[in-house]
């Protein structure tokens, strides 16, 4: 081989080997966090892990829910470009790592609240699938509390199973707003019976929340925020989606020709998560 040629496959090989550095580095790095207002002092951080709200007061900040360990920094970078003031509290929706995961990293500097159940379900390693060293919160309750800070309230409160047996769903009384949690996410349930979800449960829950309290705006645990009547419409897409799998099982239909109906009609994916909580949970829930 001559000079030209060992130089051309050299800087090929130098090329190869920088893109696929930057490759690595790249899917190495966390999700770029989008900070998003909803309502005056309330906002939005989307990306990576479950939607987080942000409740600006002048004496600090309440969060809902903080991700992922990893997005704990772009977190708090978010908030500083909206306030100068601390986070001092967090509620958990639930207990998957998504939305609590980030729990380690800011219980040194805050208070972190969740239903008693979300707090037994971490501490007993429930989610199959969670990354290592996710840590309970300090602070439970069984059905409500509320929490106070610099002249405003934000309610949480156990309304039932649905996604899981301890899911709060977080009330900001004076904007009319609610975080639901993954009892509204994506385009159709994913039912964490491990966790003591229920599909029967789920709509018995929503209507509670429906019923209980004046909102016109949700912020989902996955996806855009949206409205009370986006909610009751996915409230209602539960209800059929139940009322489908229960008549398949009725006529004696196999787990793998149900498992294609959902895939062709609720966009489930073969092999993930609700194949392995939602269908096998269903399976006998609806029987």
């Amino acid at each position: 081989m001559n000079r030209t040629a060992i130089a051309r496959v050299s800087t090929g090989v130098l090329f190869l080997a920088g893109a696929w550095f930057a490759y690595t580095q790249q899917a190495n790095q966390p999700a770029q966090l989008k900070l998003n207002k909803v309502k005056q002092d309330l906002y939005e951080i989307e990306g990576d892990g479950g939607n987080v709200a942000v409740y600006v007061t002048n004496e600090g900040v309440i969060l809902i829910d903080d991700k992922f360990d990893q997005d704990h920094d772009q977190i708090v970078a978010n908030v500083k470009k909206v306030t100068s003031q601390p986070i001092k509290y967090i509620i958990s929706t639930h207990y998957h790592a998504d939305h609590s995961g980030g729990n380690a990293r800011f219980l040194p500097t805050a208070e972190i609240i969740s239903t008693a159940n979300a707090r037994k379900n971490i501490v007993n390693h429930v989610q199959s699938n969670a990354p290592p060293g996710v840590l309970p919160a300090r602070v439970v309750f069984t059905t409500e509390t509320s929490v106070f800070l610099g002249g405003k309230e934000v309610r949480a409160r156990y309304f039932g199973r649905g996604h899981t047996n301890g899911d709060a769903v977080i009330y900001f009384p004076a904007l009319r707003t609610i975080h639901t949690g993954d009892l509204m996410a994506g385009d159709t349930p994913l039912i964490d019976y491990p966790g003591g979800g229920s599909i029967v449960e789920w709509t018995k829950t929503l209507d509670a929340v429906l019923k209980s309290w004046d909102f016109d705006t949700v912020i989902p645990g996955h996806g855009p925020v949206t409205t009370k009547d986006k909610l009751i419409a996915y409230r209602n897409n539960i209800d059929k989606e139940r009322n489908l799998v229960h008549d398949m099982i009725r006529e004696g239909k196999s787990v793998d020709a149900i498992g294609k109906v959902m895939i062709a009609q609720y966009k489930w994916v073969d092999k993930d998560l609700h194949f392995q909580w939602s269908l096998p949970g269903m399976m006998t829930e609806l029987k």
